[in-house]
This record gives structure tokens, C-alpha cells and sequence, in this order.
């Protein structure tokens, strides 16, 4: 099977697109519920986005008022990226977001842009958000690296069409720094050069040029079916590409540690099952993984412990609270601490799981629950914001799934 196509690479996609003067293309897409938002919002400011097949037709280039608040669902990167590109958009922004991302800072990227002349607002550092457009001269601000990479992408995006550039110096080391790096690789397709150094990035004013921008799978994504090749039996999931940008490819080496069998051949990966053995893995530049990981170290030999796994705490749930808790209600022992998980692996057992509405949560906790057997996943149409299709593939290839309507 397919991996699904990537998330962070068609929201960028989308927003070098909407910021080139032109027809761009961006072909095979993720359609899901990030997506769109990050769609509903450009077109709120006047981007013209046409649906063909396998394609996304973008006008970009010119922006207009919106004519109401820009919601942004539960998505992170549209409420961030969004937030920075309103700077450019005509008369004023009021950015929204749902109950889930509504608790997530935004903060360092509003006092990082107020420094470059905008006048923008929040509510006590999350949104909604009011920026004033017109108001981006640009110039040398500060970003915190630990927080949230898409701060930095957020500023990096508008920099090419500030009067003076942007200078970003990093305030503490670059987490996530993979999801930088695919903001400039994204920006590279779009004819942007950025100048990066370990503690300042650099772009001077440019002209964005239209592209056709092809989107590659997903290796977040692609990591609960990888896993479940590991736990349950033998899988092959395309449409990888094991040069990518994407932190999360990091996932292969994890399960070659792990002692699974992998094989990888042009774009293909398969993965057999094997006895695991525990793990000591660093997740700071691979956060998203952190459910997946913890589900594997459930039905490792041993104890595993991952470090690095703060910012996993102001994801769309406490991830950190909600593995620990999905856990032990499956009867594996764990230990949680300020910046370490630790995980004993064992025999787990079905058992009733909140996904808290974190997707994350709910895929990694059906990887466990077919191991364990009866499991049920309380909120599982939380999946729909990044992989709509997953239970769907869960049950193509053999998963036993009784849905509640």
C-alpha cells in the first residue's frame, strides 16, 4: 500500500504557492482536515485554489481583506503560517482556531513579528490572533528554537516579501530542525535562497516563482503501519522516500535497533515482525514519533527510555500524560519524568483508550490494540486531521474493526 502523502510538505506546499505570483500546481496532496483548513484560510485572503485530479491549481501572488474571521481548525502550522503571511494581507486578520489548538502558544511568533514592525495581537499568547496588515518592514528579530519549529517556518515563509529581509537570530538550539529544513527545501522549489547558520537564519527580499510542487509521503503517517509490520506481521508501504527531509524517517533506524526486520528497495519499505528489544532513543528532533516508539517498547525485551520529549507535552494533547495513561490501563508499566518516558515492555492487554482527540494517540493505541486484542479507542474519528483513510487500511489488510455510529 500507499503511504499517505505528507501534511507538512502540502501545507508548505500551499503557502510558497499562495505567496508566487502566478499558476502553481501542487500534485498529490493530502486531503484531510489540516489541510483543508490551511485552504479554507488562503482562500479566505483571496488565493484561488481550483481541485483537480491529483492536483491543487493555486492563483497566488495578491491578497485581499477577508470578509470574516479565518478559522483555522486544530491546525498548528495554518494557525502559525497563516499568522505571519496575514502580515501581507490588505486591512486587518482576526485568525480563530478549535478547542484543541486554541490552547497552543503562539506567542514567541507574535512577539518575534511585533519586533519586525507588525502590529499584531493575541489572546494572552494563543489564539485568536489580530494582525494588521501592511505593517512587515522587517528587519533582525529573535525566536526561541524549543518551542515550535513553525515559528521559525512561519517567519521564513513572509521573509522573501519583507522590505529589508528577515534576520532570525535563535534564542536556545533548534529542535525539530528537520521541519525547518523542509521549510527552506520547500522554499528552494519556489526559487527563495536561505541562509542558515547554527544560530541565525538569513533571507533577503526575493521574488517567489510559481512551480509545480509534488508532495511525498508521509513518513509520520506511514510510522503506525511500519509499526504494525513490526508487532503483528510482515508489511510494504510505498511511496517513501528514504532521502526525505522528514524527521520522522528516522523511524527505519529506530526499527532496525529495535531488531525488526527491515528491507527497504527504491521507495518501498517492508517491514517483518521479530522479537523487539528496548530502546534508548533521543525524540527532540522527531517528536511525533513518541506514541509510535512507546507502542513498540510495550511489546519490547526490556526497559526502553526515551529522552527529548518535552515539547510533546503542547501537541494537540499532553502526549506525554496520555501514552502513560493508555499504557497503563493496558497494563505496562511506566515512568514518566519532567524530560524522560521510560516503558517496561510485556504482555498488554485490551483495554478502554482516550485518545484525549489527539490523532497521534488514537493511531498508535490501534497498533497496541492488535496485539493485545479487544481494544477500544473512545474518539477515534480524531484521525481525520491528518490520515482520514486509516481504519479503512486497518481493516484492508486484516485489521478487525467494529465501528460506533
Amino acid at each position: 500500500m500507499n503511504a499517505p502523502p505528507s501534511k507538512s510538505y502540502t501545507i508548505r506546499g500551499l503557502t510558497g504557492a499562495a505567496l508566487a505570483d502566478g499558476i502553481s500546481e501542487v500534485v498529490n496532496p493530502l486531503g484531510s482536515d489540516d489541510t483543508e483548513a490551511a485552504a479554507r484560510v488562503l482562500t479566505g485572503v483571496g488565493v484561488g485554489i481550483e481541485s483537480e485530479q491529483c492536483a491543487w491549481r493555486v492563483s497566488g501572488g495578491t491578497f485581499r481583506e477577508p470578509a470574516a474571521d479565518l478559522f483555522c481548525g486544530d491546525s498548528a502550522a495554518t494557525l502559525r503560517f497563516m499568522t505571519a503571511l496575514c502580515t501581507l494581507v490588505p486591512g486587518t486578520c482576526r485568525l480563530t482556531a478549535g478547542a484543541s489548538l486554541a490552547g497552543r502558544p503562539v506567542k514567541p511568533l507574535v512577539e518575534a513579528l511585533r519586533k519586525l514592525g507588525v502590529n499584531c495581537t493575541s489572546n494572552g499568547g494563543f489564539a485568536p490572533v489580530t494582525v494588521a496588515g501592511g505593517t512587515l518592514r522587517g528587519g533582525a528579530t529573535d525566536l526561541p528554537g524549543n518551542v515550535s519549529s513553525q515559528f521559525v517556518s512561519a517567519l521564513l515563509f513572509i521573509a522573501p516579501r519583507a522590505e529589508q529581509g528577515i534576520s532570525i537570530r535563535l534564542t536556545s538550539p533548534l529542535e525539530s530542525k528537520a521541519y525547518v529544513m523542509m521549510t527552506v527545501e520547500c522554499l528552494g522549489r519556489f526559487g527563495i535562497q536561505v541562509s542558515v547558520s547554527p544560530d541565525t537564519i538569513d533571507v533577503s527580499r526575493q521574488t517567489y516563482q510559481p512551480a509545480r510542487y509534488a508532495v511525498e509521503g508521509d513518513w509520520s503517517s506511514a510510522s503506525y503501519l511500519l509499526a504494525l509490520g513490526a508487532a503483528c506481521g510482515e508489511l510494504e508501504i510505498r511511496n517513501l522516500n528514504r532521502h526525505s527531509m522528514q524527521g520522522d524517517r528516522v523511524l527505519l533506524d529506530y526499527l532496525k535497533e529495535m531488531g525488526a526486520e527491515v528491507e527497504v528497495v527504491n521507495s518501498a519499505v517492508r517491514v517483518s515482525q521479530s522479537r523487539l528489544r528496548a530502546i534508548r532513543a533521543d525524540l527532540s528532533e522527531c517528536i511525533d514519533l513518541l506514541p509510535t516508539m512507546a507502542v513498540l517498547a510495550a511489546v519490547a525485551d526490556g526497559v526502553s527510555e526515551f529522552v527529548g520529549i518535552e515539547r510533546a507535552r503542547i501537541k494537540e494533547s499532553d502526549r506525554v500524560a496520555a501514552v502513560a495513561a493508555g499504557l497503563s490501563r493496558m497494563g505496562i508499566a511506566t515512568v514518566v519524568e519532567k524530560s524522560r518516558l521510560t516503558v517496561t515492555g510485556g504482555a498488554p492487554r485490551g483495554a478502554v483508550i482516550d485518545s484525549r482527540g489527539d490523532h497521534r494517540i488514537a493511531m498508535a493505541f490501534s497498533v497496541l490494540g492488535a496485539v493485545a486484542g479487544e481494544t477500544v479507542i473512545e474518539g477515534a474519528e480524531c484521525v481525520t486531521k491528518t490520515f482520514p483513510g486509516f481504519w479503512d487500511i486497518l481493516v484492508s489488510i486484516g485489521g478487525r474493526l467494529e465501528r460506533d455510529r
